[in-house]
């Protein structure tokens, strides 16, 4: 067994933050997943479902924005949400941009997965409290908002600089 070299300096590393958040949402997405197995949907693709409902016709990019997903990741989960019969993708708008909707399958597809997800996140509830549950979120809310504040470029006087589409 290769022996790794003791005068690596981990000091700290147990403390990143993506670390524990990345490790707390597999296990959590894990918990989803089994609920959502006899549905035909991963809580990946529930989520995704989820944001185009809400606000079909939704633009692609939109629809990254709100998930905080690179557009790019975005796009090769909703080709198989496509393939699956579960959303439409349009062609490229005068605005150069794709539009997301549901079809009846999709629709019919994310009802169970609603039926599903409403167990389960009363499980969830049941077991962290709900009031500790809607302080925590709010938290993880402000904390997304701060570090997608952190990744966009700044001009030198502070002003946030457009990012190129």
């Amino acid at each position: 067994m290769a022996r790794t070299d003791t005068t690596l300096d981990l000091n700290g590393t147990g403390y990143c933050a993506s670390f524990h958040l990345r490790r707390t949402a597999r296990a959590v997405t894990r918990m989803y997943d089994a609920v959502l197995q006899d549905t035909g949907i991963r809580s990946t693709q529930f989520s995704i479902l989820v944001g185009i409902a809400k606000n079909q016709p939704v633009a692609i990019g939109a629809l990254a924005d709100v998930l905080i997903l690179d557009p790019t990741t975005l796009t090769r989960s909703l080709r198989l949400l496509e393939r699956e019969g579960l959303i439409t993708i349009s062609d490229r708008s005068t605005m150069r941009q794709r539009f997301l909707s549901m079809t009846p399958k999709g629709e019919r597809a994310l009802g169970r997965g609603v039926a599903a997800w409403r167990k389960a996140h009363e499980r969830f509830l049941s077991t962290v409290g709900a009031e500790y549950w809607d302080e925590l979120r709010s938290e993880l809310e402000e904390l997304a908002r701060v570090v997608v504040e952190l990744e966009e470029p700044r001009k030198e006087d502070g002003t946030v600089v457009a990012a190129s589409v």
